[in-house]
Order: structure tokens, then C-alpha cells, then sequence
């Protein structure tokens, strides 16, 4: 039986992570999740050391994810704002190596809600590509770390929507530590199917999972083919990490730009619990 390895995302608890989330840490290995995610909104005000030992000190790996905003945004027409991103990215990417994470996912190649209401140009993607390549070599430079770009919904971005277009600018960044994360509350609006997204990436490309609902609530539950999903990612070899991410139906800000209008469980953490039991019985038919 192939290996999944199951995580979770701090968001389940927390909308901004700070010191008094610490709890979080040790909650989310006791509940049985092999790895956490770190959102990472402001890595300006992110308690990288405490945090540091306190994985450390529970015993459990580290990811981190993040969402660039419109004064960190690479698809910028203003070229301040376009350094601006590369250097919040280079600050995560100080973060990740400090945390000893192996991978920063999320949407790291453009303003997280930034439409134009037109389709992607060339010349959004020539100034995106030239930023990550910054970023790029950046890390490459410090040691191992993958960078995970996030492809998300037409209404969250114009950017990169499919698997396929996230391959093509992991290859034209060209740096060999490029990757792509999928999620599959995305994917269901974006792809013609789970197993053809899984194999446009393939184990090269394919560098992260979020395995979400269609509607965000208990994975499992609703329209996602968890199963189909499972075997296409068995059979391209993909070993890296499957992580539950929702949001708690009492934030205000993330629900409000993710459009949460009703529970879909007592709460961010049940929901992760009945979802890891799910999926886990679905990957033991795999």
C-alpha cells in the first residue's frame, strides 16, 4: 500500500499565527498529523524562533504557505512593488531555512485576489517569472528548499488557474526549485480532471497538496474524487505531503475573502479530525 502522509494547516486554528498559537504545534501531532503548515500572511511579525523550538521540541515537520498582497504583488505594473515582492519572499525564504522547513507553497507569484478582469498578458507573466527567478536563486543559494507556486480559482487570480500553466512557469523560471501545488477545493472549479492535472505535473513538477473540499468543509464529504486523486498520485510516485486546510467559521477576514458564509463543521479543528479519518480509509483502497 503506497504511503500518505497526511498534515494540516494552521488555519484550522488560527487566521494570523503568533506566540499565543504555539498550542497549535503540539494539538496538531497529538491529533495525528505527521507535518504542520505554517500560514504565513506577515513574515515581518511571525515568531520564527519560538516557533523554531517548539516543532523541535514536539517532534513534528514544518511547512509554511503564504498569500502576496497588493504592495507585494509580482505582476505589478510599478516596479517598487515588484521589489517589494521578491524581498518578502526572500524573507520567508530566511524563514523556511531558519525553520528547517523543506517547502514554501501558496500564492507566491502574484497578488492573492488581484484581478484585472482581462486574462493573463505576457507581459504579467515575463515580470512574474522575473521575480521568482530572483527568488529562485535565492534559495537555491542557501541550501534545499522547494517553492511551490499554488495554482487557485479564476476569482482568487487570473494568474495560474491549472496544473498545466504552473509546469510551463515552473520551467520558464527555470531553476530547478520550482514546483506545484495543487488543491483540490481549486482544482474541481479549474481542471478537467484530478488524475489529468496530477499527470501534467508529474513527480517532477508535483511539489505539494492541499487536500480540500469542494465546498472547504469536511474532505470526504462532498464532490472532490478523493479516490481518483489518491491513485493518480500513487501512480506518479508523488511522496511529499497531503494537507488539510480550512478556515475556522468564526474568522473575519479570511472568511470574508474566501466567501465562509456558514459552518461547515462545530469547528476548525473537528473538521480536520473527521476529514484525516476520511481520507485515510479512502487511501487504504488505494
Amino acid at each position: 500500500m503506497h504511503k500518505f502522509k497526511f498534515g494540516v494547516d494552521s488555519f484550522i486554528w488560527t487566521e494570523v499565527f503568533s506566540v499565543q498559537d504555539l498550542w497549535i504545534i503540539e494539538k496538531a501531532k497529538e491529533l495525528g498529523f505527521e507535518v504542520i503548515d505554517l500560514a504565513i500572511a506577515h513574515p515581518e511579525s511571525f515568531p520564527v524562533q519560538e516557533v523554531k523550538r517548539e516543532t523541535e521540541r514536539v517532534g513534528i515537520d514544518v511547512v509554511t504557505t503564504t498569500t502576496l498582497g497588493n504592495n507585494t504583488n509580482p505582476i505589478s505594473p510599478d516596479p517598487k512593488i515588484r521589489a517589494a515582492a521578491v524581498d518578502s519572499m526572500k524573507k520567508l525564504i530566511d524563514i523556511n531555512y531558519e525553520l528547517g522547513s523543506s517547502l514554501l507553497g501558496g500564492v507566491n507569484y502574484a497578488a492573492w485576489g488581484y484581478l484585472t478582469k482581462k486574462p493573463r498578458t505576457r507581459t504579467e507573466w515575463n515580470r512574474s517569472v522575473d521575480c521568482m527567478k530572483q527568488v529562485g536563486e535565492y534559495a537555491a543559494a542557501q541550501g534545499r528548499l522547494k517553492i511551490c507556486v499554488e495554482c487557485v480559482n479564476r476569482f482568487e487570480t487570473h494568474f495560474l488557474n491549472i496544473a498545466e500553466d504552473a509546469v510551463r512557469y515552473c520551467k520558464e523560471v527555470g531553476t530547478g526549485n520550482i514546483g506545484v501545488h495543487l488543491d483540490c477545493f481549486h482544482m474541481i472549479r479549474e481542471e478537467e480532471s484530478f488524475a489529468g492535472a496530477v499527470k501534467a505535473c508529474g513527480k517532477e513538477y508535483l511539489g505539494y497538496v492541499h487536500v480540500c473540499e469542494s465546498n472547504r468543509g469536511i474532505p470526504g464529504t462532498a464532490l472532490v474524487p478523493f479516490k481518483e486523486f489518491f491513485t493518480a498520485l500513487k501512480n506518479i510516485g508523488y511522496s511529499g505531503w497531503l494537507v488539510i486546510e480550512s478556515f475556522d467559521p468564526g474568522f473575519e477576514e479570511l472568511n470574508g475573502n474566501c466567501a465562509i458564509w456558514r459552518k461547515f463543521a462545530e469547528s476548525g479543528e473537528q473538521l480536520a479530525i473527521e476529514g484525516l479519518k476520511n481520507l485515510k480509509a479512502i487511501a487504504a483502497t488505494v
